[in-house]
């Protein structure tokens, strides 16, 4: 016995003697997570701005209202980033990052945020953190360490992003291997220590696309068997080339406003569509949205639209036309200011409660109708007046009629032949209705209808 207590004694020693020894990798210490995202088709995103959350400790502040949020019908959080922002030369931007690797003490703690993604985990909520690759604060520890990360002008003076007004931040050099490698690390850094589920990457096209497709593999390889979402800041079709899953509905957003103001009729948003879809791969897509984080700094989608009647037709035909539904944190309650995303911007969450129920109606009817999301077949219908946006949406047994009147004006439209004289549901009352050849639709209405089982 002695004898075995003493062999049990030195294999302890040695255990913890190799242990000890065990150089400290991130990587080797992997987040419990058994969360996987949804289908990117089926991703129905919610912009964080953790500066509308609270003046500190927003992470713990945003769980504190993930039961809404939640209750939304969201399934993926987009979180603005979270790190160190610099001070030399400052401008109080969250874009502008200190440190990779840290977060910012006025949001809180790495805790808090593995608390953050746990607790959306927990709600069937996925998360992607933004993710600024272009450019550091100019008091990263990089700029010190590593001047040859970044680019230089003819003097040797490293330079803020050419063509911009950016000068609160240096423009890093794509040319050296050892900042691209880094720059993944720290990017595993979140996947592989708080369990996040991708990433929201920042001008992503004035970042080459050989990195991404280097860094997209990676960050896959190593989260293996879970999957990452990856949405590109971009318009850039090599952006589906490198891995990324999505990417910005620019020209959509542009479309919709001019449509919206009367400067162009339905048939732009059409034509829209079609041109952001006509050369995307199988499995990729389009983000639509009425307002993000630019956006909101400039005009409120109230403000943008003409009111609320105008922003709710406005984001039911972005986001039902052909699926890639974003909403920024803050439109749901109908927020009618501007948000400038460099400082604290209280929101009332109990404002608007009708305008709050009525987001969650229609998120409602896009997840349960998968005829409305990304992989939905979009087949149109002319208006005589241009004013009215008619389009069917089918998949498999699926199939709902998209009627938006885009004007602040009555119209009397006629029905697509297969919807006349017919009885059909009215998805946002869940009412039946008797369809004639003809229907009359009030200033900014929008009509869901589905076929009768």
């Amino acid at each position: 016995m002695k004898r075995l207590l003493l062999f049990l004694t030195l294999l302890m020693a040695v255990v913890v003697l190799v242990m000890g020894c065990k150089p400290k990798d991130h990587h080797a210490i992997p987040v419990a997570n058994e969360f996987n995202v949804p289908e990117v088709a089926d991703v129905v995103m919610y912009q964080v701005n953790p500066r509308v959350f609270a003046p500190s400790n927003s992470f713990q502040a945003i769980i504190g209202r993930l039961d809404s949020i939640e209750d939304l019908g969201v399934n993926m959080l987009w979180i603005m980033p979270i790190y160190p922002i610099g001070l030399e030369k400052s401008k109080n931007s969250p874009y502008s990052v200190r440190d990779y690797k840290a977060v910012a003490p006025e949001y809180g703690t790495i805790d808090d945020l593995r608390m953050l993604v746990q607790s959306c985990h927990e709600r069937g909520m996925g998360v992607i953190l933004d993710w600024v690759a272009n450019h550091t604060a100019w008091d990263n520890v990089w700029v010190k360490q590593h001047p040859d990360w970044y680019t230089h002008d003819s003097t040797g003076n490293i330079i803020f992003p050419p063509g911009t007004d950016w000068t609160d931040v240096a423009d890093l050099n794509y040319d050296n291997k050892e900042m691209r490698a880094a720059m993944i690390d720290a990017m595993r850094f979140w996947v592989d220590s708080v369990g996040v589920d991708g990433f929201r990457c920042d001008v992503a096209d004035q970042v080459p696309v050989d990195f991404w497709t280097d860094c997209i593999n990676n960050l896959r390889a190593a989260a293996q068997p879970r999957n990452l979402i990856m949405l590109a800041e971009g318009a850039n079709p090599d952006n589906f080339t490198a891995g990324f899953d999505l990417n910005y509905a620019w020209e959509f957003m542009g479309a919709i406003a001019r449509v919206m103001k009367g400067e162009a009729s339905v048939g732009k948003l059409l034509t829209t569509d079609k041109n952001e879809y006509k050369d995307l791969p199988p499995g990729k897509f389009k983000l639509r949205f009425t307002t993000n984080h630019d956006e909101a700094t400039k005009a409120s989608p109230i403000t943008l639209y003409g009111g609320p009647k105008a922003s709710m037709a406005a984001f039911v035909a972005t986001t039902m036309l052909h699926g890639g539904m974003l909403v920024y944190g803050s439109q749901e309650v109908g927020y009618p200011e501007t948000i400038n995303f460099f400082k604290y911007v209280p929101v009332n969450w109990n404002a608007n409660p009708a305008m709050r129920d009525e987001y969650k109606k229609l998120i409602s009817i896009y997840n349960e109708h998968p005829a409305l999301r990304s992989s939905g077949k979009v087949v149109p219908f002319d208006d005589d007046e241009n004013s009215v946006l008619i389009v069917d949406r089918v998949l498999n047994n699926d199939n709902v009629l998209v009627i938006v009147n885009v004007r602040n004006e009555i119209n009397n439209i006629e029905l697509p032949a297969m919807w006349a004289n017919k009885t059909v549901i009215n998805l946002m009352t869940g009412e039946d209705m008797d369809l004639k050849h003809h229907i009359q639709v009030q200033p900014y209405q929008y009509l869901l209808l589905c076929n009768k089982k």
